[in-house]
């Protein structure tokens, strides 16, 4: 009993690696473009990093602002008027000839 292929089986089974090849390349190029960290997703990065730049350099700013603050109230040479601020601030308590201005955030 021998087995007869059709021309067209044979054509077929020829076909079969160079298909899955192209198949599997076909994948990894769509996923490369479309993918979660593929060529598309290029400018959603770059946005998310311009708004963390931005984010940085208002925290660095704080940083700074904080930092003075803590030099000034250094034990060792504490400027007396940031003393003074901080413990009015803190006990609530103003001098019977200043005015208090209340800000709103």
């Amino acid at each position: 009993m021998s087995r007869k292929t059709t021309p067209f089986l044979r054509t077929l089974r020829r076909a079969a690696l160079p298909a899955t090849g192209l198949v599997l390349i076909a994948f990894f190029g769509a996923y490369a473009v479309l993918g979660q960290n593929g060529i598309l997703a290029y400018g959603d990065y770059q946005r998310q990093l311009a708004k963390r730049e931005k984010d940085y350099a208002a925290l660095d700013q704080k940083r700074t602002v904080l930092k003075n603050r803590v030099a000034l109230l250094d034990p060792d040479h504490a400027n007396p008027d940031m003393v003074d601020e901080m413990t009015r601030k803190e006990l609530n308590v103003i001098h019977p000839d200043e005015v208090v201005v209340p800000l709103r955030k």
